[in-house]
Parts: C-alpha cells; sequence; structure tokens
C-alpha cells in the first residue's frame, strides 16, 4: 500500500485473487467476527488465571459468562457490524445517516451489550442528530475498530476510501486519533488478508501503526487485554502474529481475558481474512447463531460487490464491450 494509503497500482501490483477466493476470505472476515465474539464473550472480564481454574482451556462456544448468552448467541461487536451492513446493503452504498438509523434503531432494542461510548453516541444522535462526536480524550476504547469489518469489505480496492469511511463510522461514537489510526489499520489488515497476502504484509500493516503511534508496539506484549484502543490491538496482534492458524489465534486471544469478545472479534476478522473459511473450525460454526451466520456471509457477498475492486472493475468492462460495440456499428 502506498504512503497516502491507495492501494498500490502499477505493472508490480498483484493481480487480485480469483473471485472465489476473495468472497470466501470475505465471508470469513466476516464469520471471524461472529465466532470470536460467541467464543470470547464467555472470558470477558475474567483474569487469565481465573479462566485457567475455570475452564482450563477455553476454545468451545458455551455461551455464559457475565452476560449470560445462549451458546452461539453474540454481543454489541457483531450486531453493530450487521448494522453497518444492512445499512449498505438497503442504501446500495455508503449512507452515514443510514448507518447512524441502524445503530439507533439496534439501541432502541435493548440489545444484552453495548458499550458506554457507543450507547452516548447513538444516544447523542437520536437526541440532536449530530453524525460526529466532538474529540474526547475519552474515546480512545475498542467500540469503532471492532465493528470494521464491513467498512473494509465495501472499500476493497480502494485504501482512501477505507481511510474516510473507517473515521467517518468512528466519529459517529468514537472521536479520538487513537481510535482513528486503529480504525485504519485494521481495515488495511483486512484488505490485504483477503487479497491473499502474506502475513508479512499485515505485519508491515502492524508495524506502521506502531511507528506512527509508539504507544501500540505490542513487543514486548505486557498482557493488558483491556477495552483500551491500545491493550487491544495489542493483544490481538501479539496472537495473530504469534500463532499459525485460526483455531491457535482466537483461543489464545480469548484466553487473556479481558474485553474478550472485542479482542475475539478483532483477532477473527483479521485471521479469518488472511486464512480463509475452511480454516474456521467446524465445531465453533455449527454452535454459531444460525441466522447470524447466514446474514453474515451473504452480508460479506454483497460488500464485496458493491466494492470498487469488483463493482468499479465491472463497471470498466462494461463500458469496453459498449465501446467495442459503439466502433462496430459505427463501421
Amino acid at each position: 500500500m502506498s504512503s497516502s494509503g491507495r492501494a498500490d497500482i502499477g505493472p508490480d501490483r498483484p493481480l487480485p485473487p480469483a473471485p472465489g477466493d476473495l468472497l470466501d476470505r470475505a465471508r470469513a472476515a466476516f464469520l471471524g467476527v461472529a465466532v470470536g465474539d460467541a467464543l470470547g464473550a464467555t472470558t470477558e472480564f475474567m483474569t487469565p488465571k481465573e479462566i485457567r481454574d475455570k475452564h482450563g482451556v477455553h476454545d468451545q462456544i458455551t455461551g455464559g459468562g457475565w452476560l449470560r448468552l445462549k451458546p452461539g448467541q453474540v454481543t454489541d461487536d457483531t450486531e453493530m457490524s450487521l448494522c453497518i451492513a444492512r445499512a449498505v446493503s438497503d442504501n446500495g452504498g455508503w449512507n452515514l445517516r443510514a448507518v447512524a438509523d441502524a445503530f439507533a434503531g439496534w439501541l432502541r432494542g435493548n440489545p444484552a451489550d453495548v458499550g458506554a461510548t457507543c450507547r452516548h453516541g447513538i444516544r447523542n444522535y437520536m437526541l440532536k442528530g449530530r453524525l460526529e462526536a466532538p474529540p474526547n480524550d475519552g474515546d480512545a476504547g475498542n467500540g469503532a475498530v471492532m465493528r470494521m469489518a464491513p467498512v473494509a469489505l465495501l472499500t476493497l480496492g480502494d485504501g482512501e476510501m477505507l481511510d474516510r469511511l473507517a473515521v467517518e463510522q468512528a466519529h459517529l461514537t468514537h472521536n479520538h486519533p487513537l481510535s482513528d489510526a486503529a480504525c485504519r489499520c485494521v481495515g488495511r489488515m483486512v484488505h490485504r488478508g483477503v487479497s491473499g497476502a502474506a502475513k508479512e504484509k499485515l505485519f508491515e500493516e502492524a508495524r506502521g501503526l506502531a511507528a506512527l503511534h509508539p504507544s501500540f508496539r505490542f513487543d514486548p506484549y505486557h498482557g493488558d487485554a483491556s477495552a483500551y484502543v491500545v491493550h487491544t490491538l495489542q493483544t490481538v496482534f501479539h496472537h495473530f502474529f504469534g500463532s499459525s492458524d485460526f483455531e491457535e489465534c482466537l483461543v489464545r486471544t480469548v484466553n487473556q481475558g479481558g474485553d474478550a469478545d472485542t479482542t475475539g472479534a478483532i483477532a477473527g476478522m483479521i485471521a479469518g481474512a488472511f486464512y480463509g473459511t475452511s480454516a474456521i473450525p467446524g465445531k465453533w460454526l455449527r454452535k454459531l447463531d444460525p441466522t447470524i451466520r447466514s446474514e453474515a456471509e451473504a452480508d460479506a457477498v454483497r460488500l464485496v460487490r458493491l466494492s470498487p475492486l469488483v463493482a468499479g472493475e465491472g463497471s470498466r468492462r462494461n463500458a469496453e464491450m459498449q465501446e467495442g460495440d459503439g466502433g462496430r456499428k459505427g463501421r
């Protein structure tokens, strides 16, 4: 990716993945959010020692946790991501007010879990119609980055569009430079993963974030998995880059405890984009709420088809065909 954030172009740019691979990784990114969320909700707010004492190694979707969820039930991480995807699908593209309306409708439904900053931002929109929360030193939580999967999939092929929409959706609830930077970084990592890039390319994005904001450095890792966006990404990066497959990445992440539903969701998003659906354990997919699973898969496909990478390529080919037809008819 260029320094401007736009996807590299030119003769050295890797060929895009075959459509089947692209859609598979996109589905896996969205499913990864839901799987990581459902897995991590059980160990949220626990310490690693408490997890070991109660579960040994937590590696099954069993529900429970402080929210007393049913097995396969998800929390606000997945639900807010689905809100964005529905708003995009219903409008045939990006519409920030539609996203805000979707969040408002979700909040009115009394969800099982909603973070304080998200609640405050959505309420602010409902009462005042504001599409951007004011800058706030207290907004450096992980509530904006957890819902980046639909934004990343919608903007495939256009890094500048990713950067803009990442911040727009973030500022509905979180207006802080660290949150903004985290959203852009995770979105770029999903872009890289879905495109079939090597893990080193994803590491470059994490390293770039730490160069821009040194607080995100994750080596050495100090073991804090709180909702502070710095701690969240340090945890996700430590376990994603220190593991060799999707299952290992998520098990290690959620057994860190802390804000485990969100670290699990973000780790699942990145690992899903990188490893693809075949790497997601079937035992987890079978436990996932079937309605959530089917919607996540369908939304992922719709978002990719609306993205510049796919829709733009289709438009270009259609234009070339029409030009060719017109030329022949004019002879």
